[in-house]
């Protein structure tokens, strides 16, 4: 088995590029990140704050989170329901970054991750994954881009899904989680010693997804 670790900030195109990777291997694409914004939803539906510690540990005996794979993509099921694009809206971006900063949400979703990945090949996305929850795998990368280039992609996302999105807002609220992440007391989004930094700026999709799979093939020649 391998196990790929992808980490970064919002907006990098980590859950694509490594989606695609996925496809092209033939293994389990894990979206760390869909966790914690499904924990996110349910503490916003529930009426707390994000800001709101108790509030957001109040409300970890009440999730169930199952991971489906169904026709090879990854739905999370909050207490039995598939919440679809509804995660992936801005508000829950900013939920998802503060439940993440909260010690019990983290420990809640660590075996989970964890148990996914000790029966699948994986690749698994989202700000900790190298430093963290798979910390001895085969390949660590690090994707990042700038932050206007981040900001666009994740603007035109939004709207392609039908979603009201403005640069300004989009970009401004970007920044704000980047420093939140990084800076947060448990398991800060930064790069692991041994990560691969890859800076997507100027890339395509299909040119990010090749250097992904050169860098993999390169750490582990023919095993994959």
């Amino acid at each position: 088995m391998i196990r790929i670790a992808i980490d970064g900030p919002s907006g990098a195109g980590k859950s694509s590029i490594a989606k695609a990777v996925a496809a092209k291997l033939g293994i389990v694409y894990v979206d760390t990140g869909a966790l914690y914004r499904t924990i996110g939803y349910f503490v916003r539906e529930s009426g707390f704050a994000r800001t709101d510690i108790e509030g957001i540990v109040s409300c970890l005996p009440k999730i169930a989170i199952e991971v489906r794979y169904e026709n090879g993509a990854q739905h999370v099921y909050l207490n039995g329901e598939d919440l679809g694009d509804r995660i992936r809206e801005p508000e829950i971006s900013m939920y998802a970054s503060a439940v993440s900063a909260v010690p019990a949400v983290r420990t809640f979703l660590l075996d989970t991750q964890r148990d996914i990945a000790a029966k699948n090949s994986v690749i698994m996305d989202g700000r900790d994954i190298g430093t963290v929850i798979l910390p001895h795998a085969d390949v660590k990368i690090f994707m990042t881009a700038s932050n206007e280039a981040r900001a666009w992609r994740r603007t035109k996302e939004l709207q392609a899904k039908g979603m009201e999105a403005c640069y300004e807002d989009v970009l401004r609220e970007m920044i704000e989680r980047d420093h939140n992440d990084s800076t947060r007391a448990v398991a800060p989004a930064v790069a692991a010693p041994d990560a691969i930094l890859l800076d997507n700026s100027d890339m395509t999709i299909e040119e990010n997804v090749a250097a992904v799979l050169a860098i993999i093939e390169e750490k582990c020649g023919g095993t994959v």
